[in-house]
């Protein structure tokens, strides 16, 4: 008897982390419905969603192939999810419980509790705060760096020893993945890659997998990379931005006195 049909409903907006789900979903050939959320619109904290995701943040997702609908929040449990239930021979995942399997569980950690944490900081008082405070751009600049290099090592060692240009397994996983989407914004936290190669190179061959670039356009055209080519647009997507951000933390101010 062949598999139910997967019947998937992603609730994203244009952020590193729904681009993550976007993509996954697209490296896995999965059929999905698409939500796009209007941030602006604070449609995040509405009450229907937070019925799906309690933390009021995308990206989530519903789940109804097997009948009784299973929702799931956060973008690291989100791509574990799909791993296991739709990535059955692999392809961007390893098999449980070896050497590989763990590896990838580790960076995968590492992206989830530093590398996107740390970037996000730096993205926040670099482009988002009224006030410009130099201690916080450049805390949370540097420690993205020394994040990047500690990427930058671990792609090198890999290269060493026959790896390729993958982190784990001579292959491209959703370690890769995590990470990437990520390091794909470095210019909106003021972080140039110059000083990374290894990281560049790794970058920009992600970003030519079909997969990548259908899904980094999910539920809306990717325009970061062409804002950023003329100072003009690159205001013109700051601002934009910094307005939804700023909004949402006023109300989350309001209402957490």
């Amino acid at each position: 008897m062949s598999s139910p049909k997967p019947k998937i409903e992603l609730y994203t907006a244009g952020t590193p982390n729904g681009q993550k789900s976007s993509i996954i979903l697209e490296e896995l050939s999965l059929p999905y419905k698409v939500h796009g959320l209007d941030l602006p619109a604070n449609d995040q904290k509405a009450e229907w969603y937070l019925k799906i995701n309690p933390n009021g943040r995308i990206p989530a997702l519903v789940d109804s192939t097997t009948g009784t609908p299973k929702r799931i929040f956060e973008s690291g449990a989100l791509m574990l999810y799909l791993c296991e239930n739709y990535d059955k021979d692999h392809k961007i995942s390893f098999e449980y419980d070896s050497d590989e399997y763990w590896e990838m569980m580790c960076w995968h950690t590492w992206m989830q509790s530093g590398l996107g944490p740390m970037q996000g900081q730096a993205n926040h008082f670099y482009r988002y705060a009224p006030e410009k405070i130099e201690y916080g751009i450049k805390r949370y600049q540097t420690e993205t760096k020394r994040l990047y290099q500690v990427l930058e090592d671990r792609l090198k060692e890999q290269e060493g020893k026959g790896e390729g240009l993958w982190l784990v397994g001579g292959k491209y996983s959703i370690a890769d993945l995590n990470c990437f989407c990520w390091v794909n914004w470095a210019e909106w936290a003021g972080v140039g890659l110059d000083t990374f190669p290894k990281v560049k190179k790794w970058l920009d061959v992600i970003n030519e997998r079909p997969a990548v670039k259908k899904g980094l356009d999910v539920p809306s055209k990717f325009e970061l990379k062409k804002a950023m080519e003329t100072k003009e647009g690159e205001r013109e997507y700051e601002k934009y931005h910094s307005n939804w951000v700023m909004k949402g933390q006023e109300k989350d101010q309001e209402t957490h006195k």
